[in-house]
């Protein structure tokens, strides 16, 4: 534990907030360019999903495995190896001529981002033991993590019309570089606790499995055929049976690549299970809220990002300027679920969005809710979650809060745009216009978002420890006994 301020530290976090930023936009930049990429490479509507699901598979996937690799080998060592394939495949990416071509190297970057950022906030919490710092780190982490995604939107709409969509994944070569040259010289080289009696291979497959399946599960047959078909229900059974030998198998192993004890903390089980429910809630508001501005409106891909620019700014100024200090006087619970209720109440705000909206009266205060709202949950949720973490188990509980945050957002968007989908499909079938029916589609949408959110507030209550043992440093000496 460092007892002499190191600014060195503060300039490691901005390093690994750079790369954690790359990542982020890479996930929402793709969005704005899809219809040039597809018009560019021939690709059909159906197959045109892929450039972005073969990179949620990956990533999705990966994240726990590589978090608890970041354990094993050290998080510098995965940091670095992660950022190399990352930059690599972005110039296989940005070169790609074919749909093939395109669809495998972003299945690669996905592998990349997953090493890339699964380890980040574990190297966080132990660069900054001391609540009140790590309080300010983790809240300069979250504004860039939630921020990246409205950016990313505004990015690509600069690039794709000034240029074309193959810079999306050229700019991140330059980026990468300097990142990965900035990391070696400030981030300390941690040896990592070994492999011990072993690598736990099978529990490595088994879980990798399952997480792989299950998001594919959630992006492809139940986004095309329907969550009640006979395909995304034998898929579905499939994923959960290799959840369940890998849990089984935790149990037993004498080197488990995932200690079941870490879930023993009321608080990194708790705020999980918060993270889930409020990211699948909220995630649909980027994209659903997107398509409202374009379907219904008739914003153009630039101005979509300027209309959520507002959220960013305001994220940014509550996270960087306000989230400490009100994690410190009133406790990460009670500053958590001040910010939940700001995102539900944005949620009933974008639930009443009319055909001809406006917006100054609509969209602006739905984005500035929405902006305080998740500046202020996501950097004491996050403090939470690692709140009971070992050293030892850093990388494993920062990989599990990327693995929520990346299963939960694609399940709940899954589950949001399929429902808005089909109440728009039967409003159309009744009579009504195609901006009426799709409006009343997001407006279910929204609805069904904000219950999310309520349920994580609920869970928050119920599950999580009082704000003084929230308070408790992540890497607590209580924790480590047990």
């Amino acid at each position: 534990m460092n007892t002499q301020p190191d600014p060195r530290r503060w300039h490691a976090l901005v390093v690994l907030c750079v790369g954690v930023l790359m990542i982020v936009l890479d996930a929402t930049i793709v969005n704005v360019a899809l219809p040039s990429i597809q018009s560019d490479l021939g690709f059909t509507q159906s197959s045109l999903a892929w450039v972005v699901n073969a990179y949620l598979i990956a990533f999705g996937g990966l994240l726990l495995l590589a978090g608890r690799v970041g354990d094993l080998v050290g998080r510098r060592s995965v940091f670095l190896a992660g950022l190399g394939v990352f930059v690599l495949a972005s110039l296989a990416c940005g070169a790609a001529q074919s749909q093939a071509m395109l669809v495998a190297a972003r299945f690669v970057q996905g592998v990349g981002g997953a090493f890339t950022s699964a380890v980040i906030l574990g190297m966080i919490v132990t660069m900054f033991p001391e609540p009140r710092e790590q309080a300010k780190a983790i809240g300069v982490y979250a504004f860039v993590a939630s921020a990246g995604g409205s950016i990313g939107l505004l990015a690509g709409g600069v690039l794709t019309e000034l240029i074309n969509w193959h810079w999306i994944f050229f700019v991140n070569l330059p980026i990468g570089i300097v990142t990965a040259v900035f990391a070696k010289r400030l981030l300390d080289r941690d040896q990592g606790i070994g492999f011990g009696e072993g690598a736990d291979v099978g529990g490595a497959v088994l879980i990798t499995g399952s997480l792989m399946l299950g998001v594919y599960t959630i992006v492809k047959p139940a986004a095309d055929y329907g969550w009640g078909a006979g395909r995304t229900l034998a898929l579905g059974a499939v994923a959960v049976a290799l959840l369940v030998a890998f849990v089984a198998r935790e149990a037993t192993a004498r080197n488990p690549l995932v200690p079941l004890r870490i879930f023993r903390s009321r608080n990194v089980s708790g705020a999980n299970l918060v993270q889930a429910l409020s990211v699948a809630g909220m995630f649909g508001m980027f994209f659903l809220g997107a398509l409202y501005l374009e379907r219904v409106l008739g914003y153009a891909p630039l101005e979509i990002g300027l209309a959520f620019l507002p959220t960013t700014v305001v994220m940014g100024a509550i996270s960087l300027r306000l989230t400490e200090p009100l994690v410190t006087r009133f406790g990460a619970k009670a500053t958590m679920i001040a910010g939940l209720v700001l995102i539900a109440a944005a949620q009933l705000l974008f639930a009443r969005v009319p055909v001809d909206g406006s917006f100054v009266t609509d969209i602006l205060p739905v984005t500035l809710l929405l902006g305080a709202g998740a500046g202020m949950a996501f950097p004491a949720l996050m403090t939470l979650s690692m709140s009971g973490a070992t050293p030892q188990d850093a990388g494993l509980a920062s990989g599990l809060v990327n693995t929520t945050v990346q299963v939960g957002g694609a399940l709940g968007l899954a589950v949001l745009a399929t429902l808005s989908a089909t109440r728009s499909d039967g409003l159309v079938a009744s009579g009504h216009s195609n901006a009426v029916a799709l409006t009343g589609g997001y407006h279910l949408a929204f609805l069904i978002g904000f219950a999310l959110v309520v349920a994580a507030i609920v869970a928050a209550f119920a599950v999580l420890r009082s704000p003084a043992a929230a308070e408790t440093p992540a890497l607590e000496a209580a924790y480590d006994a047990a």
